[in-house]
């Protein structure tokens, strides 16, 4: 199997190519400098030279807020970059696995979300990346959508990062505590994907690391992980306004996964815990 990996300099992506390699699996880890999404000639010309068994699409538009007022260029990348690379694929014959977000739903009440519920985004990110999975559901066949939510890694900036600096800088930090989901580990979400891409079960699925939370609840397990002794205020989101809305209720069902006999992610404290442990080994030159 041969694997083409978009996004490599992303957090999730640089988990895949990472687990994939360790596995002796062949792929490829592409970004922007490889070729540029939006152009369907340039997509199609680097995708039927790598021949890939399987594309797995972590690249994406994902500045949220800036959305807002860059929708042109957000639905180019996350719904014509999406098309393109699925017409590429089904050139070569390859599958394709589709990263998605749970902002393609409301966002509203308290009940997990089921994969067949209705979609219904509330801002730009979440329409760009429906309207990718419609192109993918739409002209393939072998293909695997995750929805997943609240993302952190290694490589790249994420909430977990950001609380660390403040509550190194800070003796308190207001974060919202009416925003409610699961925190999700790139690491153990990609290991999930490597699993599922040498599979045929393909299909819609939910995967997040187990258990729900709010931001705030989120932020001090970091600081309490962390032995930071800053103090995590809870405020509702009327008094953190952002140019996206934002759901408050990001709880996926995991009854997919479970359906078609692959395992759930651990715990999202458990999965904190292996991530800061992974954080302070960088930090002290041990990776």
């Amino acid at each position: 199997m041969r694997v083409l990996v978009t996004g490599v300099k992303g957090q999730l992506g640089h988990d895949v190519v990472k687990h994939l390699s360790s596995q002796g699996v062949a792929n490829r880890g592409v970004d922007m400098e490889d070729f540029d999404l939006t152009d369907e000639k340039q997509v199609m010309d680097y995708v039927t030279s790598y021949d890939p068994d399987v594309i797995v699409h972590c690249a994406a538009y994902t500045a949220v807020d800036k959305a807002e007022n860059d929708v042109v260029n957000c639905m180019r990348v996350n719904g014509q970059g999406t098309v393109n690379l699925v017409r590429a694929a089904t050139a070569v014959h390859a599958a394709l696995l589709y990263i998605s977000t749970d902002y393609v739903f409301d966002g509203e009440g308290e009940t997990p979300f089921e994969t067949g519920m209705t979609v219904c985004p509330r801002n730009v990110y979440g329409l760009s990346k429906l309207q990718g999975e419609l192109a993918v559901r739409g002209q393939m066949k072998r293909y695997f959508i995750i929805r997943t939510s609240w993302v952190y890694g290694l490589n790249g900036k994420n909430f977990v990062r950001t609380m660390l600096r403040l509550g190194r800088e800070n003796s308190t930090v207001r974060v919202v505590n009416d925003q409610i989901g699961s925190p999700t580990y790139s690491d153990d979400l990609a290991a999930l994907i490597c699993e599922m891409i040498g599979t045929k079960r393909y299909g819609v699925y939910h995967a997040t690391n187990e258990g729900f939370c709010s931001w705030a609840e989120f932020a001090e397990a970091i600081m309490k992980e962390a032995g930071l002794h800053c103090k995590v205020i809870p405020v509702p989101t009327t008094e953190y306004p952002t140019p996206a809305r934002r759901p408050h209720n990001s709880r996926l069902s995991k009854a997919s996964l479970d359906k078609e006999g692959f395992a759930r992610l651990p715990q999202w404290q458990d999965a904190l815990t292996r991530y800061l442990r992974e954080l302070r080994a960088e930090e002290n030159g041990e990776r």
